[in-house]
């Protein structure tokens, strides 16, 4: 189980950490430089998806890609702990990582969609933190876009048509973050996952602690 990052040491149960924004807010690179952070010991939950790699991504680190009909097949057995269609393409998060994470006592973070973020609340509200991402202004939200140079203009044009229905879904999130500066999104993230972690309903050692404590030198009178 993992253990607070200071003080005595209390077994507690994994938690996800869901990090959600229209495409180019940010949530990808804030994803990774959470992971980077050896000393936050996240675990960075990896999906499936059906859409082609782009040439930055590496199968197996930023996704599993993987065709249709493995896919629909994963979702139809039930090995997926969530699914969505976005821009055309399916994308799912396998269920038996997740499960034997939190079990142990690990945390992990996952970069994915409103949709996908709401299936995994109704399944596992109690493990779940989730966090939405906002672009300072949409004008520089499709200038994230097109300085990425990955996707053609008409796919770009569809995320920011898409990215207005996605933003709109923000009041279902724990915590909205505003990211017009990266370094302040990164610090209030990990001061999130930083409470998070001693919410005394997830430290299931502290019980044990507390009971210890009282029994202390018990009976012995104050000086």
């Amino acid at each position: 189980m993992s253990k607070p990052s200071s003080g005595p040491a209390i077994e507690r149960r994994g938690l996800v950490l869901i990090l959600s924004s229209p495409s180019g807010a940010g949530k990808t690179t804030l994803t990774r430089n959470m992971i980077e952070k050896a000393e936050l010991g996240l675990r960075l939950s990896i999906s499936v998806t059906t859409r082609q790699r782009r040439p930055s991504e590496i199968d197996g680190v930023h996704y599993h890609f993987i065709e249709k009909d493995q896919f629909l097949f994963m979702r139809d057995r039930g090995d997926l702990i969530e699914w969505a269609e976005v821009h055309g393409n399916f994308y799912g998060t396998p269920r038996r990582p997740v499960e034997e994470a939190l079990a142990a006592g690990q945390d992990m973070v996952f970069d994915i969609d409103w949709q996908g973020t709401q299936q995994i609340v109704d399944r596992m509200r109690a493990d779940v933190v989730t966090c939405f991402i906002l672009p300072p202004s949409m004008a520089e939200l499709k200038a994230r876009l097109d300085r990425r140079a990955e996707d053609a203009e008409d796919v770009i044009a569809k995320r920011l048509q898409n990215a207005r229905d996605e933003i709109a879904r923000w009041p279902l999130y724990d915590y909205v973050l505003i990211n017009d500066d990266l370094g302040r999104a990164f610090n209030e993230l990990v001061a999130i996952l930083t409470a998070e972690r001693l919410k005394r309903e997830r430290r299931i050692g502290l019980q044990a602690f507390v009971d210890k404590l009282l029994s202390e030198e018990k009976g012995r009178s104050p000086r």
